[in-house]
């Protein structure tokens, strides 16, 4: 944040949103820094390795290659969501750690402009593992002629998923002073997220079973892109479990602009 954390600049401030001004800044931090670049990476060597896996089985049905496209899109959007989760949560109490907070906090914008910005930056990371993860899509769907519902089922969805989460991160990240427990505790609430899909057939299509997974995010958001692109359904037929992600990203994207904004402190959760 050093070109950011100037306040002897204000007439750039005063002619463009606060919000836009941090974004412009984080965006480049994350990306001309270069943990955008290696994240991004990382994401497209786990993602073709998984496409290359189901691929080189060459006795695919019509059924499979819409399960092996459907798999790799609800890996791509569960590891896009956690990527800007990680970037999220390291976002405010990462800067109290590194000494940069104060600076930014000098300068004539906002907090909620500077949460929002941060927020908004992190979700960069999302669009591109999404960019990323078109050619695979295309690769496995384009026998069956699904490739066009997958990508528009999985930008959606997946666009849900990484607010809800990124928002998740930031809040933590505001209220927790250390930066690594904040790390930690997202990824601890991403595996409680991810914990139910681990459950056994019959639990999950039991009534109790069904509503963890409706009141959850991540999976009623991956269930409806399987439903898309596997079952075949229609778009309205199983809009319901679409609930949950617009719920999570509505309410947890307001609050962490709106709620975790005010909490942006030299340290967290105390008045700075």
């Amino acid at each position: 944040m050093n070109e950011l954390a100037h306040p002897a600049q204000p007439t750039s401030s005063r002619s463009t949103p606060g919000w836009l001004v941090v974004l412009q800044q984080e965006t480049r931090d994350l990306w001309l820094g270069g943990r955008g670049l290696v994240l991004s990476f990382a994401f497209s060597l786990l993602v073709g390795i998984i496409a290359y896996l189901v691929a080189t089985n060459t006795d695919l049905n019509f059924l499979e290659q819409r399960e092996s496209t459907s798999l790799t899109l609800q890996v791509a959007i569960a590891v896009g969501g956690m990527l800007t989760l990680l970037v999220a949560a390291d976002s405010v109490s990462g800067e109290r750690e590194r000494g940069t907070l104060e600076t930014l906090l000098l300068t004539p914008v906002s907090r909620r402009g500077i949460a929002a910005g941060k927020l908004l930056a992190a979700l960069s990371l999302w669009f591109a593992a999404f960019l990323i993860t078109i050619p695979y899509v295309w690769f496995l769907g384009h026998g069956v002629g699904i490739v066009d519902e997958t990508l528009v089922a999985g930008f959606g969805v997946g666009t849900l998923i990484a607010v809800f989460l990124a928002s998740l991160g930031l809040l933590v990240s505001c209220f927790v002073a250390s930066n690594r427990v904040s790390l930690s505790l997202s990824l601890f609430v991403l595996l409680a997220l991810l914990a139910p899909t681990q459950l056994p057939a019959g639990a999950q299509q039991a009534w109790a079973g069904d509503l963890l997974l409706r009141v959850n995010p991540l999976t009623a958001g991956e269930r409806y892109v399987s439903k898309i692109v596997v079952s075949g359904h229609d778009w309205s037929d199983d809009v319901s479990w679409l609930l949950s992600p617009v719920i999570g990203a509505a309410v947890f994207g307001t609050a962490a602009v709106l709620v975790g904004g005010r909490y942006i402190r030299l340290r967290g959760g105390v008045s700075g």
